[in-house]
């Protein structure tokens, strides 16, 4: 790279601002987001708040429902006290039936599509010709007294129209009597099977008819069940009564309200001992699971549970539960942490289930609203995903059958634990609307999981929130994408696109755009406005530019209604020195130049071919001009810098003193994605600098920019986004010089005649590599 010397003037002139460039590409992805988001009015205000107007119903619930293990299968009955406060009258109110998503003409059967390459699942197999009757089987509806309400069914949907309209400010109470066939567990609720007893585990969701929400964005709120978006409920009370056959234990996101009445002395021994315990206490050991495993009922028993200003309703049961808890201190708060889980899950779940649960209390608490609500629960269901529900979630995490696992399965499992506990907070005291925004939810609560990952482990591998993780989404042809801002009914990779790009984008804010002090303020004022109310995305998005004086309507626009990539590049670099002026230095320079282009090879050549020159062998032939030095400094050249100098002021004088360098970097925003630019500086004295210009950079021209950047040393390489911060697609690009290429590594390799196998996992090989030891050194366990 050559350096460019400059005089005063025309550095004055490098340095015109941007509207000077001769190139200019117009945009408008810094433009306010006010067309696109709804107008502001008296329920939902211009700053994200909740209006002076603002409102939300309510439903509270007196449930009686009996587990029949035999028949796999739910009987319930409610009383359900609906409050409008809305400021309209209700002819008639719908009522959520989401167990018909399983029946055989659901819309979520008969809109899925499929097809079958090398075979076909056992699951999708059984989907497919599953003969039985499930769905809801609605036996009443009836008013306060008795009579009989009419209603409509509507798939997954039930209008219930009222003898006469619910006025506002009033409630009503009606009850409605149900029962229907639990499904096999596929992923938010069912039972599973373990072992050859044929015992199941039952995790037990949207399980009673429940009240949709009618609000002052929608109405009603009666999208469809279609299985992938998720649920959009009213806070209220609950009161359930859950009978079931009287060795099976019951969990459910509540609080007990009768333990003396279904357990044991010893378990209420063990119950408080669990409330000043620093680590889980056993409820309900692994041997007495066991032992309930080859028992047989002689009875029932109904246990009571509590659960107030919450949105669901949840619960667990099996005979085969192992059961601990302890309570932890969540913000001067005592909180009880608990998990279910059966044999299978040891010992991955007794050593730390519980303890996440109490983690993430905390580290969510500290981040948003403080935990409200007396207990949280973790249950294992199932070697994978998981599912949340207000106070209890169901998740995945399962040991092979030696007890050993992969590192993989329990950070797979913490994480998990982390993010399905860590859905209390969002929806379930934030209460998003699942049904139209998964990303609410989602998106948000995957963030939160990132950062309480890394406060359990400072090396947790978290599989999303890091900008360079979702690199390879973005990568993709925005025609396989859909934008953040989708419905979830409507998005293609769900995990992807609901979970990890938000999560990403919010990392993003936090570290990048806004900083950890302005974010963290912002985002914990978003929680404490929205606890316990229904926020949307624009209440989303107007909270944290209210509360941190940050304009992110460029951010919101790239990332969450937009599906462009970040792609950066820096094209060129140019470098500038300050001309001093100076003849001694101006002139050894010119020299030095003229000495280097006079190296030519015919120069080289002729000085072996050329012996003598003629005026060589004929000195008299020699002139002034002969031995004058065209470099040296004239006295005229002398005293025009004597004058120049002397023009100058003190402080032109100290820039011309000072030798710094001008470079002007040319940046690309290949990608479309505006985002901060993020560049080091490595020097030749082998030290570094980070600078960083906010995205507001490319706001003239959306293609280009290029920065003057002065420094006092030279910079021997440019380095773009040097700590993964922007999630750019394309990093071969981000340096200048360019890096070289690097070879595309091959294997030699010899053909064996056989499959490879991946054999056991490495706490087995260690554990074998163990008791081969003691078989061979004669062990004492011998």
């Amino acid at each position: 790279m050559l350096k460019k010397l400059l005089s005063l003037v025309a550095l004055t002139t490098l340095l015109l601002p941007a509207k000077a460039q001769t190139s200019f590409n117009a945009n408008n992805r810094f433009e306010q987001l006010e067309s696109t988001l709804p107008t502001p009015n008296s329920y939902r205000t211009a700053s994200g708040s909740p209006g002076k107007d603002y409102w939300q119903q309510r439903a509270d619930y007196d449930i009686k429902v009996e587990l029949d293990d035999i028949n796999r299968k739910i009987i319930g009955s409610e009383t359900i006290t609906y409050y409008n406060n809305s400021p309209d009258d209700l002819p008639y109110l719908w009522i959520q039936l989401d167990q018909n998503l399983f029946e055989k003409n659901a819309p979520g059967k008969t809109t899925k599509t499929g097809e079958i390459k090398n075979g076909i699942s056992a699951g999708a197999f059984q989907e497919l010709t599953d003969p039985k009757d499930y769905g809801y089987k609605i036996t009443a509806v009836k008013d306060a007294k008795g009579n009989p309400l009419r209603h409509t069914i509507n798939q997954t949907m039930m209008r219930i129209d009222l003898p006469t309209p619910l006025k506002s400010g009033a409630s009503v109470s009606f009850g409605i009597d149900w029962n229907y066939l639990i499904t096999e567990y596929y992923g938010r609720s069912g039972y599973e099977i373990l072992g050859k007893e044929n015992i199941a585990n039952y995790f037990i969701a949207h399980w009673f008819p429940r009240l949709a929400v009618y609000n002052d964005v929608y109405g009603w709120q009666h999208k469809q069940f279609m299985g992938q978006g998720e649920f959009t409920l009213n806070f209220g009370n609950y009161k359930v009564a859950i009978t079931a056959p009287n060795d099976i234990v019951v969990g459910a996101g509540g609080e007990l309200l009768n333990p003396n009445q279904v357990m044991t002395a010893t378990q209420l021994k063990r119950w408080e001992q669990a409330k000043t315990a620093t680590r889980p206490v056993e409820i309900v050991t692994q041997d007495e699971a066991i032992k309930a495993e080859k028992s047989v009922p002689t009875g029932k028993k109904t246990w009571v549970f509590k659960a107030d200003n919450v949105r669901d309703f949840a619960f667990t049961a099996s005979r085969k539960f192992i059961w601990d808890a302890m309570q932890v201190d969540v913000e001067g708060k005592k909180v009880w942490a608990m998990s279910y889980y059966s044999k299978e899950g040891n010992p991955l779940w007794g050593k730390y289930s519980t303890m996440v649960v109490a983690h993430t209390l905390r580290s969510y608490s500290k981040r948003t609203v403080a935990y409200p609500y007396p207990v949280a629960i973790s249950c294992h269901a199932t070697a994978g995903g998981g599912m949340e529900y207000p106070m209890i979630s169901f998740n995945g995490g399962r040991p092979e059958a030696d007890g050993t696992y992969t590192e993989n399965v329990k950070n797979g499992m913490i994480g998990v634990i982390i993010h399905e506990v860590g859905h209390n907070f969002f929806p379930m005291i934030i209460n998003s609307d699942e049904r139209q925004w998964s990303w609410m939810d989602e998106g948000l609560n995957t963030f939160c999981q990132y950062l309480a990952e890394q406060e359990w482990d400072r090396n947790f591998p978290a599989r999303r929130g890091e900008p360079q993780t979702i690199v390879p989404y973005m990568r993709l042809d925005s025609k396989n994408q859909v934008p953040i801002m989708a419905n979830s009914e409507n998005i293609m990779d769900f995990g992807n696109n609901a979970y990890a790009k938000p999560a990403t984008a919010l990392n993003i804010l936090r570290e990048t755009v806004m900083g950890r002090e302005l974010f963290d303020y912002a985002f914990k004022e978003y929680a404490r406005r929205w606890a316990f109310k229904q926020p949307y995305p624009a209440d989303f998005f107007r909270t944290l530019e209210d509360a941190s004086g940050v304009d992110l309507d460029w951010f919101w626009r790239g990332w969450f209604y937009g599906t462009e990539p970040v792609n950066q590049s820096i094209e060129t670099v140019e470098w500038f020195g300050i001309d001093t002026q100076d003849p001694t230095v101006k002139k050894a320079g010119d020299k030095a130049v003229a000495e280097a282009k006079a190296k030519t090879m015919s120069a080289i050549r002729n000085k072996t071919d050329i012996k003598r020159t003629v005026v060589e062998e004929n000195p008299d032939l020699t002139d002034f001009y002969n031995t004058y030095d065209r470099f040296a400094p004239t006295e005229a050249d002398k005293k025009k810098y004597q004058d120049y100098m002397a023009s100058l002021n003190e402080d032109e004088k100290k820039l011309v003193s000072e030798g710094k360098n001008f470079y002007v970097v040319n940046f690309k925003n290949k990608g479309g994605l505006p985002m901060p630019v993020i560049v080091k500086l490595s020097y030749e004295d082998g030290t570094d600098e980070v600078l960083r210009f906010p995205a507001e950079v490319w706001r003239l021209n959306d293609v280009t920019a290029k920065k003057i950047i002065p420094t006092s040393k030279k910079v021997v390489k440019w380095t773009l986004d040097p700590f993964y911060e922007i999630a750019d697609i394309d990093t071969e690009d981000n340096s200048f010089p360019r890096e070289p290429a690097q070879p595309t590594k091959v294997q030699l390799f010899k053909m064996q005649g056989r499959t490879y196998s991946g054999g056991p996992n490495p706490m087995q090989e260690a554990k074998n590599a163990k008791e081969k030891s003691g078989a061979v050194t004669g062990s004492k366990n011998n």
